[in-house]
């Protein structure tokens, strides 16, 4: 009988289990699907983890903003990085791709660190959760053995990376015990296009720097040309916010197009963006490459959709593609200070599965950092 297990070995998980009172719970399992810990870990911010963000607040995610505002002040960025350098691992701020995230050396820095928190922690790994009953305490059903625990907490994460293990465990047994789920969709994910834009299509693998228009909020960032669409940091986080509709991009960012249309210079040559992009652009709004001298000021506004090129997505690449999973738990049924659920005594939940989420850019290990951090001081002082 153990007295604490957790079903998910992910960031999550491993932090939460990290920060348990080793002499009060003595008895401490983890249960996940995955052979290896933490794969979502060992493959984000390109193998070198992108941990958190010197801009974090609570304007950086969807969900319920005050909870985030809250789990952000008991457990800040600050706070974060002072664990994180207390157990040898040093983060440092490279904006390449997101402005103000901290990456780590490597990913496996961060799984080795967790791997030594939790060696007193027994790992059921390579070990499916199917089911999950109770009866004066919790008897977890895997593909193996029954586990048996008086409390149980949920951490295994959404429905984004199935290869990497993902399921729909936690949302299965959030129903079971009468939680609400809120609408679930992949995100932080290329958007696929509409016929319109099949010009997209013919630029895969060029990158370019964008500002994107969603719902009334704008990103700066790299766009990439996919061979099903678009993706590329800036769109992963514009997908966070779209619903359905219309997008807008600017792809001349902090430039006016005017300045290019004067002189006796092709357009494709006038205006400073990859030559193959702007050749398709011409095709798409059917104008041919010619001396900017030249143009009507017909033809002047149609080149103004540089700066601002509204288009509706037909669609997103998916959860095998998608970097996280949008909706979830609907935390008004958890306990804002233990995760604790609102349904069922000694039950948790946390990390992704619950319905908050956040931006590109080192805001999703933060806030699911700080959610364990939180549940397990509760649990410590209980």
């Amino acid at each position: 009988m153990y007295d604490i297990a957790i079903i998910g070995a992910g960031a999550s998980a491993l932090m939460l289990a990290s920060n348990l009172d080793k002499k009060k719970y003595k008895n401490i399992c983890l249960i996940d699907t995955n052979t290896k810990l933490a794969p979502k870990i060992k493959v984000s911010g390109g193998a070198k983890c992108n941990i958190t963000n010197e801009l974090v607040s609570k304007k950086n995610y969807l969900g319920d903003r005050d909870f985030v505002e809250k789990l952000l002040n008991k457990f800040s960025k600050n706070d974060l990085l002072v664990f994180l350098n207390k157990n040898q691992v040093f983060p440092k701020i490279n904006p390449k791709i997101v402005k103000g995230t901290y990456f780590c050396n490597s990913s496996q820095d961060v799984i080795d660190m967790f791997t030594k928190l939790t060696s007193h922690v027994k790992k059921y790994l390579g070990t499916t959760a199917l089911d999950v009953d109770f009866e004066k305490h919790y008897k977890i059903k895997t593909d193996t053995k029954i586990i048996e625990a008086k409390k149980l907490v949920i951490a295994s994460g959404g429905l984004s990376y199935s290869m990497l293990g993902a399921s729909s465990i936690a949302f299965d047994i959030a129903k079971k015990f009468g939680h609400t789920i809120e609408k679930l969709e992949p995100a932080l994910v290329g958007f696929t296009v509409q016929k319109e834009q099949f010009w997209f299509k013919n630029l895969a693998g060029i990158s370019m720097p964008v500002i994107s228009f969603v719902d009334e909020k704008s990103f700066e960032g790299s766009l990439l040309f996919a061979h099903k669409g678009c993706s590329g940091p800036v769109i992963l986080t514009t997908s966070l916010y779209w619903k359905k509709g219309k997008i807008a991009l600017d792809f001349l960012p902090k430039q006016k197009i005017e300045k290019f249309l004067v002189g006796n210079k092709n357009i494709s040559t006038a205006i400073p963006l990859p030559k193959r992009f702007i050749q398709e652009f011409l095709q798409s709004i059917e104008l041919e490459d010619k001396k900017v001298s030249t143009l009507s000021n017909e033809e002047k506004e149609k080149l103004k959709l540089l700066k601002y090129y509204e288009f509706s997505p037909a669609g997103n690449f998916g959860y095998t593609k998608a970097e996280v999973t949008k909706g979830g738990i609907n935390t008004d049924e958890i306990n804002h200070n233990s995760f604790e659920s609102l349904k069922q005594k000694d039950l948790y939940f946390i990390g992704e599965c619950l319905n908050i989420t956040g931006e590109l850019g080192g805001f999703n290990f933060q806030i699911v950092f700080s959610q364990s951090y939180v549940c397990a001081q509760q649990l410590n002082s209980n």
